[in-house]
């Protein structure tokens, strides 16, 4: 039994997701990317497992992370690349591995990824750029992308991906990208504000090229009241 991460950021333009790299010298068309993860150790949970992969590869304890579900695919570990690395890294190569996937929101900015025992190299990556990966990892990462985006309809979890103060408009992009659709600008704000899960601050940007906006900081007490109550019609 193992647990794989899927490990969302976000840059303000892009959402990205953190990858492991077998060689770090390969070239990009030859690189064989894969989820951080690790078979669990007899004396930990599923949760601990996830978050000890986490911890060795972010540094990071204490942040958003759901299970996504069992991924058990007879074939899952049949490619060649795959058998190989299994022989090499493993010393019963052909044992069944059933995987268990979580899924993680980071602030990217505030950490920088460790190599840890399971990595030689570690990037982040547009998930929009990914179309193949290690095992069965490309099918976990779009479940995941998918539950992120039914999550974002019902609970505003996007701010896991956000630094501690940010612009509306910041907030209204990484909504658009999750949702993979435009969300109209004058609704959302509003809608934000009306929530009251957002407050402005006394602060604008400095040093852009355009009119400076207003920062925002997360409201985690009306957070918390509105998730008691549930985040009816949240949904853009």
């Amino acid at each position: 039994m193992s647990v794989d991460c899927v490990i969302f950021g976000f840059d303000f333009e892009k959402l990205k997701v953190l990858v492991i790299q077998d060689e770090p010298n390969e070239a990009p068309s030859k690189a064989r990317f894969s989820l951080p993860g690790d078979l669990i150790y007899d004396d930990e949970t599923l949760d601990q497992a996830a978050a000890r992969v986490l911890k060795e590869l972010t540094g990071l304890e204490n942040i958003f992370l759901e299970q996504l579900g069992a991924f058990s695919s007879l074939d899952r570990l049949s490619k060649p690349a795959d058998k190989e690395w299994l022989i090499m890294m493993r010393e019963q190569p052909e044992m069944r591995v059933i995987t268990v996937a979580y899924f993680a929101l980071v602030n990217l900015n505030a950490f920088n990824p460790m190599v840890a025992k399971f990595a030689k190299a570690v990037s982040w990556k547009p998930v929009d750029e990914i179309d193949s990966m290690a095992f069965d990892h490309f099918d976990i990462l779009q479940k995941a992308h998918q539950q992120l985006q039914s999550k974002l309809k019902i609970q505003p979890i996007g701010f896991n991906l956000l630094p501690e103060k940010f612009t509306l408009s910041q907030l209204h992009k990484l909504d658009e990208v999750i949702a993979g659709k435009e969300l109209d600008k004058r609704n959302f704000r509003r809608k934000m504000i009306k929530l009251k899960i957002v407050e402005k601050l006394d602060e604008k940007q400095k040093g852009v090229p355009h009119k400076p906006s207003s920062f925002y900081h997360f409201n985690v007490e009306n957070y918390q009241k509105l998730a008691e109550t549930g985040f009816d019609n949240f949904g853009f």
